[in-house]
């Protein structure tokens, strides 16, 4: 399963993510947005911009509840964001509340980050790279092995701090014990990471839990952290507290020039700069998130980042870790790596090709080209591209999409024979078509905005109003205007109006009644030759039992006769 994925039911012809996607990691597919892995950096804005929730993490919560269970002794190491994310009055009672989950032990993750901070220094006193890229956020080391490959010389060679941590807890509490990370941000989830801790879960998964099990952090009681002294380094996750750890750890000058930059789109160009050789000999913290970790895409909370930021200030201490007092095997772990160029090699469509695209939405020349970005790509050659590499569909374009709309909608009204109305619930005409000259003796600009009422009789598009149920073929005599028609009259849920379609059947119903003569003057026609057909019958019926009877009394007599001369002869 990906670790981003999306539910396509409720993702439809939206496009937010794609605008809100640095590196376009989102192709679009039947209006619905799939994840690139192979472009996606994790840096999880989609999830935030998203307005229908259509994007969803896979928890592990499940899985940490069996490791739990298994009986094995699971450390969790807690990322020092958890300061500015979730709700105490003393630190330690973040500690109880996770030991009551299920929690071996709770180590803050500010302790791996104090052995990338001496790593860090070290390098800065080598002086050797032209510049260095910390290696602290894990979306940056994405971005630059995937989109940046020919700045992975600048990456310092250093494991991410939870991936350290993972390797000093093991080298702690043993190889049997399961490590639990628990931060705010899903790039943890990697699973081409270098150091695998046993599960991942987010700040949201882990108030979910909390929540479940009915364990409210401010009531719990204190249970210090181990006396560990990280120092400066519980500022990594927020903007600029790397460099306020590498200060205060550093003791001796370095020549570099020092800044930091939170953000992707921040990030990006900072990354176009060293490619240009603009920034140089600089000492760079890079989060892909703005503010820092704090402002994660899985902090599940609803306080201000800047709020967050201020306080953490405030409070946190800017001294440099006391690695003496944390375990000694701990200290010995290996924290170096080393960086794979994961870039995706794409064709780049010609130009004839890329004309072609753009002509697709009706951009023929230059001046055509809108650049507004509604499809979420800066530019609209840049769409034509992601276009030609199957990343976007033409019919993202939504100017293009609006006026192939307004136009088909305006031929239908211009063109239709038929009168087509729009009544608001005022019963009010908002628009009908041309055909209303022919119907009203009146320009359509003359009726809108005109009560329904002195047209047209409106009783039955105040019961459709009433009942929200349409009419169709429904037959409505004018007299006054010598006019038969068929009305269809539909509501409209969206946006509460009706839509009547009026069409004149006058001629229809003029040469239904002609035939309706016709055949009565047939049938008429019919029924005279049939009656006199049946009195020319019983004429002859009459004359032929006249003769009949006549022969009868005849025969009659003749055989009498007959009879009486055969007698005589006997006698």
């Amino acid at each position: 399963m990906p670790i981003i994925d999306f539910k396509a039911t409720m993702c439809k012809h939206c496009y937010k993510c794609v605008r809100g996607c640095e590196v376009k990691s989102i192709m679009i597919r039947d209006g619905h947005a799939y994840i690139m892995p192979n472009r996606c950096i994790l840096c999880g804005q989609c999830l935030l911009n998203c307005p229908q929730s259509a994007k969803r993490v896979p928890s592990e919560l499940s899985k940490v509840k069996k490791l739990i269970e298994s009986g094995a002794p699971v450390i969790a190491s807690l990322s020092s964001s958890y300061m500015g994310v979730l709700p105490y009055k003393k630190r330690g009672q973040v500690k109880s509340a996770l030991k009551k989950l299920g929690f071996t032990n709770v180590c803050d993750a500010a302790e791996g980050a104090a052995l990338a901070t001496e790593e860090y220094v070290r390098l800065l006193e080598q002086g050797e790279m032209k510049n260095i890229i910390t290696t602290a956020c894990p979306s940056i080391v994405n971005l630059i092995e995937i989109h940046y490959p020919e700045l992975i010389k600048y990456l310092a060679p250093v494991l991410i701090p939870s991936g350290i941590h993972t390797r000093m807890l093991h080298a702690e509490f043993g190889e049997t014990a399961k490590v639990v990370v628990i931060g705010p941000c899903i790039a943890e989830k990697e699973k081409n990471r270098v150091v695998k801790p046993d599960a991942v879960l987010t700040f949201e998964d882990l108030k979910q839990w909390l929540s479940e099990e009915q364990i409210e952090i401010e009531a719990c009681e204190e249970e210090p952290f181990e006396d560990r002294e990280p120092g400066a380094n519980l500022r990594y996750p927020v903007s600029g507290g790397l460099l306020t750890a590498v200060t205060a750890t550093q003791k001796k000058p370095d020549k570099y020039r020092k800044f930091y930059v939170s953000g992707v789109k921040d990030c990006l160009d900072v990354c176009e700069a060293m490619k240009t050789g603009e920034v140089a000999g600089c000492f760079i913290e890079m989060n892909a998130c703005h503010g820092g970790c704090v402002n994660g895409p899985s902090t599940a909370t609803s306080v201000s980042s800047f709020k967050v930021k201020l306080d953490l200030e405030a409070m946190l201490p800017k001294e440099p870790a006391d690695l003496s007092l944390m375990h000694e095997a701990a200290r010995q772990v290996e924290i170096h790596r080393t960086f794979a160029d994961r870039s995706q090699k794409e064709r780049i469509p010609t130009e004839e090709e890329i004309r072609e695209i753009l002509k697709k939405t009706g951009k023929t020349t230059p001046e055509q080209e809108l650049n507004c970005g509604a499809c979420g790509y800066p530019t609209c050659r840049e769409k034509a591209i992601a276009v030609f590499q199957k990343k976007a569909e033409v019919d993202m374009c939504i100017p293009y999409l609006h006026d192939r709309a307004q136009s088909l909608s305006h031929l239908v009204m211009d063109t239709s024979p038929n009168l087509i109305m729009i009544i608001d619930d005022d019963m009010r005409i908002r628009e009908c078509s041309v055909a209303a000259e022919m119907y009203f003796g009146v320009k359509p600009e003359a009726i809108k905005g005109k009560p329904l009422e002195d047209f047209i009789n409106a009783e039955d598009v105040r019961e459709v109003f009433r009942t929200h149920t349409s009419v169709h073929s429904r037959k409505v005599i004018y007299p006054d205007r010598n006019l038969v028609t068929l009305q269809n009259i539909a509501y409209i849920d969206d946006g509460n109006f009706v839509i009547a379609t009026i069409i004149d059947v006058t001629r229809e119903e003029k040469q239904a009644k002609q035939e309706y003569a016709k055949k009565k003057a047939t049938i008429d026609l019919a029924q005279n030759v049939i009656y006199k057909q049946m009195m020319v019958a019983q004429n002859i019926a009459g004359l032929l039992g006249e003769t009949t009877a006549e022969t009868k009394t005849t025969l009659m007599k003749l055989c009498s006769l007959i009879d009486d001369e055969s007698e005589s002869e006997v006698r």
